[in-house]
């Protein structure tokens, strides 16, 4: 969903897709969400996408027509995952923005995904792309040496996005390993992230990252 564009058409406009799409109780919370203009663009532009990929998912594998004021979003409230969007589907979904775009996936089982504006990282974000003091010599391949910054750091954040975390667990927990032609790239967790998720090795997942026009993208599911 474009967030520029959303920025661009206007309030009446705008106040016409809050209608169409959201709910009644959704529409209140907008009014009262304490926002600038810049923020409630990407809040209802990550609504629209998120609404719009539950939708989808609901006519593509069950032939249902949802209509999108029927798709009430939330977030968990508390714990590690506090702030990861749900819905009352039987469905997980994800959700990422940046500048311009918000981009939402919907799936069976959780998902992960993170989209990164190409740009010159700050060095603290550049330091938390290198491998953990404890990690193995020589565990990432030429392949995730050659990965651009911003496209490391949307696999890191995909892979704690896909366990609900999001950055309330450190990076460099998310160690990469390889990255391939095709997009797929592998990873490993590190020891704190292994606590929280004994399930979390990166060989049991699909994972897949590449850069789309300015833009870096990573998906993260099983």
């Amino acid at each position: 969903m474009s967030i520029a564009w959303l920025r661009a058409i206007g309030d009446r406009p705008r106040s016409a897709l809050e209608s169409r799409h959201l709910s009644d109780a959704e529409s209140a919370q907008a009014r009262q969400l304490p926002l600038l203009p810049k923020r409630r663009s990407e809040w209802l532009a990550g609504r629209l996408a998120l609404k719009h990929g539950v939708c989808a998912y609901q006519r593509r594998h069950f032939g249902t027509g949802t209509d999108t004021r029927d798709v009430h979003i939330s977030a968990v409230t508390d714990g590690l995952r506090a702030g990861k969007p749900q819905v009352e589907f039987p469905v997980e979904v994800g959700l990422s923005h940046s500048v311009d775009f918000a981009v939402a996936v919907c799936g069976p089982r959780a998902v992960g995904i993170d989209v990164e504006r190409i740009r010159r990282m700050p060095p603290m974000l550049t330091e938390l792309l290198m491998p953990t003091p404890g990690a193995a010599k020589n565990t990432e391949s030429v392949g995730v040496r050659a990965m651009p910054p911003s496209l490391r750091w949307a696999c890191k954040e995909a892979v704690l996005k896909h366990f609900g975390f999001g950055l309330r667990v450190d990076p460099q927990e998310v160690e990469l390993t390889d990255w391939r032609p095709d997009g797929r790239f592998s990873w490993r967790a590190g020891p704190a992230l292994r606590r929280r998720v004994p399930a979390g090795d990166g060989t049991r997942f699909d994972s897949w990252a590449r850069e789309v026009d300015g833009y870096s993208v990573a998906l993260v599911w099983r």
